[in-house]
């Protein structure tokens, strides 16, 4: 009875690089809630550039009381992974519990399914342009990028792809002096968003700057606490799980985040299908989905995600809520 955790990995379909380093398998943390006969499941996946590791999250799991509650975790752990295998398990044992389904408890409309992106990995420009190549019956890709070099790449995965929408992921690799050389290409080779083109602490430089292609907070935002130190330098908001601490937390920071005029991308990190089911529900509406996490994989959990010509559909609840 109580909270559980069991480390589970996920091999990929290839080698998954961003301008921080590759990886050829997925370590996540399964968290499950045993109560009253009933179990809940969350996953997580702990994050280097975060401080956190499959050690340190699951002793951060494991510390906190068996019995407490989704209200209750707020007080006990901050946003993160840890918190948000916990809560998105809470959800699943409440959903179950009730004979429900979680989007009844959260008081949403019954979700539907979402286009979601799917992402190339940085690499050299002939790679890149035949990866874009393999995928653009895709109607969004994201490319990863983030090198002083990386015109080529753009160029190169525009070539393969001439009919996707493209967005960017920078991963806080350039400085504001590439940013800014790059800004006209990114605008004329139709990349629709860019993600974090500046270092978290770093981007003050992008008060001021014009943004012909909308610019999206990802590493600068984790919770709500994230959205005032935004203001001026980002027009899109990338919602986490794993950075909120939950779904609890990220359906308020949508809110909120919509209310003060932001917009909404929804993405995750290389996990399971468990890991993109609560964030399904944070997608509904969002600007921009990216989801692709299972689509990485070269194996997944039982009863995953599906994913067709119309996108991620929200989970079976015999994976999730």
């Amino acid at each position: 009875m109580g909270l559980m955790v069991k480390r589970d990995v996920f091999r990929l379909a290839e080698a998954f690089t961003i301008s921080r380093g590759s990886r050829t398998e997925a370590q996540v943390l399964t968290v499950s809630v045993c109560r009253d006969g009933v179990i809940g499941r969350g996953e997580c996946v702990p994050y280097a550039r975060y401080g956190e590791s499959l050690e340190s999250v699951e002793a951060e799991v494991l510390g906190l009381p068996a019995g407490v509650t989704r209200e209750g975790l707020y007080d006990l752990l901050p946003a993160g992974a840890a918190r948000n295998a916990v809560d998105c398990a809470l959800w699943d044992w409440e959903a179950k519990s009730a004979g429900c389904r979680v989007w009844d408890l959260a008081g949403l409309a019954a979700p539907g399914p979402e286009l979601t992106a799917f992402t190339l990995s940085l690499g050299e420009p002939e790679a890149m342009e035949a990866a874009a190549r393999k995928q653009a019956f895709r109607p969004l890709l994201k490319i990863k990028l983030g090198t002083p070099d990386d015109m080529p790449r753009l160029e190169a995965v525009r070539r393969g792809a001439p009919k996707s929408r493209i967005i960017v992921d920078a991963n806080e690799g350039w400085s504001a002096e590439v940013y800014a050389e790059l800004c006209p290409h990114l605008q004329r080779l139709g990349v629709s968003l860019v993600e974090q083109p500046l270092p978290a602490g770093e981007d003050e430089a992008l008060i001021g700057m014009e943004r012909p292609v909308p610019v999206c907070a990802d590493e600068s935002c984790h919770d709500r606490a994230s959205l005032p130190g935004l203001k001026g330098k980002y027009d899109v908001v990338n919602i986490k799980l794993d950075k909120t601490g939950g779904l609890t937390e990220a359906l308020r920071l949508k809110e909120q985040a919509l209310s003060e005029g932001y917009k909404v991308m929804v993405g995750c990190m290389v996990g399971s299908s468990l890991a993109m089911a609560p964030a399904t529900l944070v997608a509904q509406g969002a600007l921009v989905t990216d989801l692709d996490g299972p689509l990485l994989l070269a194996e997944d959990r039982d009863n995953p995600l599906i994913f067709d010509e119309k996108g991620v559909h929200p989970p079976e609840a015999s994976l999730w809520g």
